[in-house]
């Protein structure tokens, strides 16, 4: 094969794994690579004006299309930018491939300007993280990479690529990277188990993660449900991994305080735990939180999750889809007709509730202007667009409203860190350019990645935003809140550095100046034209609604 500069046969293998599009911000050590991608056909290089900003739209691209997506950062200054929203993709296990460039191998002892590890910096946030540092073996490293990226558990990987390995000429073969199978079905033996330690529960939970979107085990995991008569919660969830309408679903488990999720989860005799980890809080709960004598399965393709921190009865490193395909058939054939009716009891039981929570929310008249905003939005648009939510505590609120319902439709924001909803939206709406994106985002959140609307406006993609405009990082007065109950310490005045109400930002403005639409809503009767705006605009679109 006719040898040619490693930086065009490195587009040319990202090309060959389906990377035609890459997201970044450019360096002076990746010059090079860049001018070759500026030249290169049918592949696109999308400008952020910060490297956070291009993680997140990046992210947000990947979690759409539901296969890898690619990042450019710049060196260690632009790669230590983006290691926060890396954060983000490592505990959501988005599958991102991220290069970095460096001036060179050639220079390593001289400890010369913007001279950083780039691989010791990118580990704590990435599944594999590597230098290339021969010419022979740029091309045998980035499909390792991507192998990696996109096997389960899915997440970051990095590559950093010097830019004098990339001068050389290169003759490695261009061939796609090979991503093992893993639709890997339980023994007939180990279901007979599971099914057996689960069918007699008469209080049973299904506790269910982003595993199952991953599967598109929605489905089964309904069907195992209904046969169990079981609650099901979302634990380490931002995916639609049952819609929000069934009856069995019963929201979320707690994001920061363990014993909010031991509440829900301690009553329970039989629990299914698939596709998750268990569990997620910022302050777990360290005791065991499941009851004495209660049978727990965990269901899993990342078999490190399983009983990692709490015991289980069984453990499957299995396909979740094919594990839940699988337990359904048995559950079918064993269950007595005793157990077949109280399952159906509790199904039945929760139906009734489901129909009496939407009476009352239907009599129930929120005249905010965020519900009036959102009621607004529900109607003109018939629930038909895809949500990215970034609004925290305003999210009870936008799901109230906007449902998630199918998968693809609702993506959440996921792993602590704040600003990944704008960029989010611009990742997906670039993915799904037929379907109507909106993202949301608190005042604050929103301006970590604000010039994520810059991009969209560049590149042309018609995303929607909505500030939800608290003027403070609330979620921080009601964690803090929380703090001084479990402490006996008496209520006084939140932290002065959780109030943003001074001075104000114009949010409106600042998308304008980004070249985007942009309107204010202070009161209800503003809402209703606000939704016709952004609908009816040519291009990105925010609103900031006062709450």
């Amino acid at each position: 094969m006719e040898a040619t500069p490693g930086r065009e046969r490195l587009i040319e293998q990202f090309k060959a794994d389906g990377l035609t599009v890459m997201f970044g911000n450019p360096g002076t050590v990746e010059q090079g690579f860049l001018d070759a991608v500026d030249a290169a056909e049918d592949f696109h290089y999308v400008l952020a004006l910060q490297e956070t900003v291009a993680a997140g739209i990046a992210d947000g691209y990947a979690r759409a299309t539901g296969g890898a997506a690619l990042l450019q950062l710049h060196s260690g200054v632009g790669l230590g930018n983006g290691i926060g929203m890396l954060y983000q993709s490592l505990r959501g296990h988005t599958p991102l491939v991220v290069v970095a460039g460096d001036a060179g191998v050639r220079y390593d002892a001289m400890d010369a300007q913007m001279a950083s590890d780039l691989v010791a910096m990118a580990k704590p946030v990435t599944k594999y993280a590597t230098r290339v540092t021969d010419p022979r073996s740029v091309l045998r490293t980035v499909r390792r990479a991507v192998k990696i990226a996109l096997t389960p558990p899915r997440g970051p990987v990095f590559v950093a690529l010097p830019m004098d390995v990339l001068d050389e000429l290169n003759s490695e073969p261009v061939v796609p990277a090979t991503v093992p199978l893993t639709d890997v079905a339980p023994s007939a033996a180990s279901v007979g188990r599971a099914a057996e330690l689960l069918a007699s529960a008469r209080r049973p939970v299904v506790l269910v993660g982003d595993g199952v979107s991953l599967s598109g085990a929605q489905r089964e995991l309904v069907a195992v449900a209904e046969l169990l008569g079981a609650d099901v919660y979302e634990v380490d969830s931002s995916e639609v991994n049952i819609a929000a309408s069934h009856p069995l679903r019963r929201g979320q488990t707690g994001h920061m305080f363990g014993p909010h999720s031991k509440e829900l989860v301690g009553d329970a005799d039989g629990v299914l735990i698939v596709g998750t980890y268990v569990f997620p809080e910022v302050f777990p709960e360290l005791e065991n939180p499941f009851r004495a004598g209660a049978k727990v399965v965990h269901i899993d393709l990342n078999a490190y999750e399983i009983a990692k921190n709490h015991p289980v009865d069984l453990g499957l490193a299995a396909d979740p889809r094919q594990a839940l395909r699988a337990l359904a058939g048995v559950l079918e054939q064993r269950l007595t007709p005793q157990q077949r009716a109280a399952a159906a009891a509790r199904l039945d039981a929760r139906i009734r509730e489901r129909a009496l929570d939407v009476c009352a929310a239907d009599a129930e008249q929120d005249g905010s202007p965020m519900a009036v905003f959102l009621r607004t939005l529900a109607e003109r648009t018939g629930g038909d667009l895809i949500v990215f939510d970034e609004a925290l505590t305003t999210s009870p609120l936008v799901t109230r409203y906007l449902p998630p319902q199918r998968p693809g439709d609702y993506h959440l924001t996921r792993g602590g860190s704040l600003g990944v909803g704008f960029p989010g939206a611009v990742g997906v709406k670039l993915a799904r350019p037929d379907r109507l994106v909106v993202g949301f985002a608190g005042d604050g959140g929103s301006m970590y990645t604000y010039q994520a609307l810059w991009t969209a406006v560049r590149h042309g993609i018609d995303a929607k935003f909505v500030v939800c405009n608290n003027r403070k990082y609330r979620l921080l007065d009601d964690n803090i809140a929380q703090y001084w109950r479990e402490r006996d310490i008496p209520e006084h005045r939140f932290p002065g550095s959780f109030d943003l109400s001074h001075p104000e930002i114009d949010f409106a403005a600042l998308a304008r100046s980004l070249g985007a639409g942009g309107t204010r809503v202070e009161k209800p009767d503003e809402a209703v034209a606000a939704v016709g705006r952004m609908l009816d605009h040519p291009g990105p679109f925010l609103v900031d609604v006062q709450i």
